[in-house]
């Protein structure tokens, strides 16, 4: 598993953790059944806190992305094709609402921007 933390992002660690976990279980970089790194290895390889490493396992557990044994880790769960889709889901949103911002800020009127969504749709 490979994580890149960014201390400049001013994104969260624990965020930055999340978010690229995920992104490599809906890729198949990480397969179901495979086994995370533990809390205190991950925390050394990035030299992070423990309590990092363990608040975004909670938060991926949490949305269903992993689960733990006790006693035995963290492994990736089964593909729930709902959690990935609801994800996905919130992805577009941002990235629309991003989209709507910028074409306030540009005068741009909503007609147009369907029109440009629609030619898109079409390529």
């Amino acid at each position: 598993m490979k994580i890149i933390i960014n201390n400049a992002s001013g994104v969260p660690i624990y965020e930055q953790i999340v978010s690229q976990i995920k992104n490599q279980i809906m890729t198949g970089e990480l397969t179901e059944g495979e086994a995370l790194p533990s809390m205190r290895l991950l925390a050394k390889e990035q030299r992070i806190s423990v309590i990092t490493t363990k608040r975004a396992y909670e938060e991926l557990e949490r949305e269903g992305f992993i689960y733990s044994v006790v006693g035995k880790g963290s492994f990736v769960a089964p593909k729930n094709i709902e959690v990935i889709k609801e994800q996905h889901l919130r992805e577009i949103e941002d990235k629309l609402r991003e989209a709507l911002a910028l074409a306030h800020l540009s005068g741009i009127e909503i007609k147009e921007l369907k029109e440009m969504f629609d030619i898109l749709a079409e390529e």
